[in-house]
């Protein structure tokens, strides 16, 4: 009898114990994946030269830095590497350290940096690019 409580026992603690506790996705966290999104569709957008895609994901402001500067370009490789996310409110900015490997008539330059992706609203849209912009090409 002893035996069987004592087994009982341990089959409730197994059981009990054996389920894992479900967390919820903050909404921190929701927005930060939100923001590496916006910023893969950005790139993205950029090497296919989709312009309505740049437009559409960025207020004018933003859509302003990416195109600025803009120089014909064969074809360009973007890789970006989030560093750092903030989140303030309506206002995320998003530390991304980049390398590009441009190329134009023949020639090939690369490049590399750190931009700041300022990033506003519900859905999150582009409203400004700081530091080095990844979509400036610049000839060596």
């Amino acid at each position: 009898m002893k035996k069987t409580v004592l087994f009982l026992l341990i089959a409730v603690l197994l059981i009990s114990c054996g389920k894992k506790e479900v967390k919820q996705t903050s909404q921190e966290s929701m927005t930060s994946v939100e923001a590496f999104g916006l910023v893969q569709t950005l790139k993205n957008a950029f090497i296919a030269r989709d312009l309505a895609a740049l437009q559409k994901n960025s207020t004018e402001d933003g859509y302003k830095d990416i195109t600025a500067n803009r120089k014909p370009f064969d074809s360009v490789e973007l890789n970006f590497t989030p560093r750092w996310v903030e989140i303030e409110g309506i206002k995320t900015t998003l530390n991304v350290s980049w390398k590009s490997k441009w190329t134009a008539s023949g020639k090939s330059a690369e490049d590399r940096g750190m931009a700041v992706f300022v990033l506003e609203g519900r859905p999150l849209k582009l409203a400004k690019i700081m530091m080095a912009n990844p979509f400036v090409f610049r000839e060596q």
